[in-house]
């Protein structure tokens, strides 16, 4: 779209659609990744998968028992495979790995980690690479601990490396935030160039720590989908073999509030990390890990099971995708991703226009995220992306909403230009 005559005719134009959009009275919610109702009907079975007169584990466990502390072998056996390690190197968590990313960097602020000289809280300073856009729960964290949060550019196949490369020079740079497979919001998954580099690069702080959330390692939108190297492998050759910890769960794959997670780690990460964990527990939900080891039965269980959320899935990207390119192809107002998986689409506007398209979209009874959320402090330097989340809302609502996007995209641009 360009600036014409009758760029005053575009925008009465565009405004009556953006009044017909409010008039029809919307309620529509593509702010987060939330699975859908047909999503979660699909572990329907899970419930019943553990009976009232069954509770033992195929060691003879009682699940409903104390201990327990790393898991039960099945479930650390399940999540192994997920992650391509031992099953030793795995402890099973609650329901929510980002609760076991904020317990590890808590472990870290107060208690210093492996190879460190002190707690990361008594450093003078502590900066962490965030790379942008990202997600906003990570940066969350780690503001939250006070550290300085230090923006990298995504470069469609994982953070800009010469960018890392630079700044971890600096020792008060102690890791950085790493979604490996389908980045939220962007989808990009790391090529193996970045995993090698991230395993291998010199840190001016030999405590450095990778946190790698593999929250969508399975997340495909067809049978097969994006491979991502193996960083703890890669770390192990390049000599680094405590530099990461990996995260997952179950919370896309089973029920959304009421799944598993998991971390895997080296093994002197996995026994710092029990030091602490035994001061906070003594074990475990086990009767929800026998659930799911039970429904699933193994890895490959899993991965048939994700198919039924790729049916689901799959057309809702599609109808953002193919509308995007209706109202918005070729106007150069804006750019999306297209990926192979996860929950997001990343949508860019011009610089300056997304917290405008935000609020309008909301006005309209679109809700999506706030604009700035996917970059740290919630400070977009170009105010132009937004994340746009097709899961939840039923197929004609997405097409709907992502009309009211488009528009208001256009509409924005249109009544700054007059």
């Amino acid at each position: 779209m360009t600036t014409t005559p009758n760029l005053r005719e575009t925008v009465s134009a565009l405004t009556e659609s953006y009044a017909r959009f409010q008039g029809m009275s919307l309620k529509l919610d593509m702010t987060r990744g939330k699975p859908c109702k047909e999503q979660l009907d699909l572990s329907r079975g899970l419930v019943e998968a553990v009976t009232s007169d069954d509770y033992k584990a195929p060691d003879g466990t009682d699940t409903r028992n104390y201990g327990g502390l790393e898991g039960l072998p099945e479930a650390r056996q399940l999540f192994a495979d997920l992650f391509g390690c031992k099953a030793d190197d795995v402890l099973i968590g609650g329901n929510a790995s980002l609760a076991l990313m904020f317990d590890t960097l808590i472990r870290a602020h107060v208690f210093g980690v492996p190879g460190g000289e002190r707690p990361w809280g008594k450093e003078e300073k502590v900066k962490w690479l965030c790379p942008a856009p990202g997600y906003d729960r990570h940066f969350a964290i780690t503001e939250h601990l006070g550290y300085e949060l230090v923006v990298v550019p995504m470069t469609g196949h994982g953070p800009d490396m010469a960018k890392v490369e630079a700044l971890v020079s600096d020792p008060a740079v102690k890791g950085i935030w790493i979604v490996p497979k389908y980045a939220n919001p962007t989808g990009e998954s790391v090529s193996s160039d970045v995993v090698k580099r991230l395993a291998s690069m010199k840190t001016g702080a030999p405590d450095f720590r990778i946190m790698w959330d593999d929250a969508y390692s399975v997340h495909h939108l067809g049978a097969t989908g994006d491979e991502v190297d193996n960083i703890l492998d890669a770390c192990t050759a390049a000599g680094n073999p405590n530099r990461v910890f990996l995260f997952a769960s179950t919370s896309k794959i089973s029920h959304a509030g009421a799944g598993i997670s998991a971390m895997a780690a080296s093994t002197t990460n996995i026994a710092w990390t029990k030091k602490s964990l035994s001061k906070q527990t003594i074990g475990p939900d086990k009767v929800n890990q026998l659930r799911h080891t039970r429904y699933f039965k193994n890895f490959e269980g899993v991965g048939a099971h994700m198919l039924g959320h790729a049916a689901i899935l799959k057309p809702k990207f599609d109808a953002v995708l193919r509308v995007l390119e209706e109202e918005l192809g070729g106007t150069g107002l804006a750019s999306w991703t297209n990926p192979n998986g996860g929950y997001f689409i990343s949508l860019n506007t011009l610089p300056g226009h997304a917290k405008n398209v935000v609020k309008m979209a909301n006005e309209a009874g679109v809700k999506l995220t706030e604009a700035g959320a996917t970059f740290p402090y919630g400070k977009d330097p170009e105010d132009r992306n937004i994340r746009l989340a097709p899961s939840f809302p039923t197929l004609a609502d997405i097409e709907a909403a992502t009309r009211v996007v488009a528009t208001c995209v256009k509409l924005s641009w249109a009544r700054t230009n007059l």
